[in-house]
């Protein structure tokens, strides 16, 4: 019959609008988790129904076995904001949603943030890391609770971030006659476990000992455990540039040495993705370290040799080539990968790599750049230059069609001169 998505908060049936409760009232079956069926009232007379354990793999035949009724399904809050109700109308996109204010308009209206100032993650199922690339000065951010111990493994990962003098504010149980809150400095927190239906709100200081500050790339190469096998900071820049990080695109970085790449591009754009091919298992662990390390643990890492490995992978927005330029194949497979609209950078630092490039750039276009960098260093009482190996990049991309199945030159045509330039 229909399937309506109903938010419920932690103030239940008298916290519901008159449409919600008539879709309770109206249903054969309600769904929900335990602690919200138990919020409904007992004029609400439809079988309820305990979601099963994991959730997600039984939505589907969920839906199939129960959709044929007047179902409703409870969700926490706004059901659309790190809710159930996306993943329901994927399935049904007939369902209809009916939103409950979200934990997150509640804790900003508690605090007096403006909400469109705000920074939300979500500790649901999430690495808690990903808070670490979040972080800057003066900003102001809300973390959705997995549990009652999150303000404190939360104070943990602040503290070693440089961001100890932050303000925090664990406001449990929104909406509930036993709303709590619960307040300190991530440095010196001490509280013990509290509510696990929480929202802990950040204040990050105006100067925090954050030697890494910002999204955008070409982070001190510091920041970075490596072995020497790593993209420096000012090619790590030009390329992640090159590269163009967009919303929910997907880059490899193939031959991964520290990850920076892949980090880089997943730091500029938060819902960006990124595949680390290494061959080396010591490399491919640090790359992991160094990604949860810097605030993306979402990249992911692929052991295995490239271009082999490459062909059982999910076909990239974007493909960053940093070793084995010259390795037969390399530079085609990733090519022919592509998405339409793709770009590729391939890197090069020896003489049969340049070639490689040169080789490619002949036959599929694009643009080849070389770039010598120098940084001043100590020379006795003096400062002089120490120059690092100048790097040949090539840079393509695929205007049109599918790369995967015709070249694309990617060239950019010549502006047309002016009238008085013309000939």
């Amino acid at each position: 019959m229909s399937v309506t998505v109903v938010g419920i908060g932690a103030d239940g049936w008298p916290g519901l609008a008159a449409p919600a409760r008539t879709a309770c009232e109206k249903a054969a079956v309600v769904l929900g988790a335990p602690r919200q069926l138990d919020l409904l009232p007992g004029t609400v007379t439809a079988r309820r129904e305990e979601w099963p354990a994991p959730l997600m793999p039984s939505l589907p035949g969920l839906l199939d076995r129960l959709g044929g009724d007047e179902l409703v399904v409870l969700a926490s809050g706004d059901p659309m904001f790190f809710g159930i109700g996306t993943s329901v109308l994927r399935l049904r996109p007939d369902a209809v949603v009916v939103p409950h204010p979200s934990s997150v308009a509640l804790a900003c209206g508690r605090l007096g943030w403006a909400e469109q100032d705000v920074v939300v993650l979500s500790a649901v199922g999430r690495p808690l890391e990903a808070v670490r690339a979040a972080l800057a000065p003066r900003r102001r951010l809300l973390v959705l609770a997995d549990s009652g111990a999150l303000p404190g493994r939360l104070a943990a990962l602040l503290v070693g971030a440089g961001y100890g003098g932050s303000a925090l504010t664990v406001l449990g149980s929104l909406g509930a006659e036993h709303e709590s809150r619960v307040e300190g400095v991530a440095a010196t927190w001490d509280a013990p476990e509290g509510d696990p239906l929480a929202v802990v709100a950040i204040d990050c200081p105006a100067l925090p000992d954050d030697g890494w500050l910002g999204r955008a790339p070409g982070l001190p190469d510091a920041a970075y455990a490596h072995d020497g096998q790593l993209t420096k900071t000012e090619m790590r820049a030009l390329s992640v540039a090159a590269l163009r990080p967009l919303p929910g695109q997907l880059l490899w970085d193939v031959g991964g040495g520290a990850g920076s790449i892949g980090i880089e591009w997943c730091r500029a754009e938060p819902t960006a993705r990124g595949i680390a091919v290494e061959a080396r298992d010591d490399r491919a662990a640090r790359i992991t370290a160094n990604a949860a390390a810097l605030g993306v643990p979402g990249l992911r890492v692929v052991p295995g040799s490239a271009p082999e490995v490459l062909a059982g992978l999910e076909a990239p927005d974007a493909v960053f080539v940093g070793g084995g330029v010259s390795a037969p194949g390399m530079l085609e497979a990733c090519r022919r990968a592509l998405r339409p609209g793709g770009r590729l950078v391939a890197n090069a630092v020896t003489v049969e790599g340049e070639a490689a490039l040169a080789a490619a750039r002949t036959e599929y276009g694009g643009e080849l750049r070389r770039v010598a960098v120098s940084r001043g260093r100590p020379v006795g009482r003096y400062l002089g230059w120490k120059a690092l190996a100048p790097v040949t990049q090539w840079v393509l991309h695929v205007r049109g069609g599918d790369a995967r199945s015709a070249p694309d030159t990617g060239d950019v045509p010549p502006p047309t001169p002016p009238p008085w330039r013309q000939r």
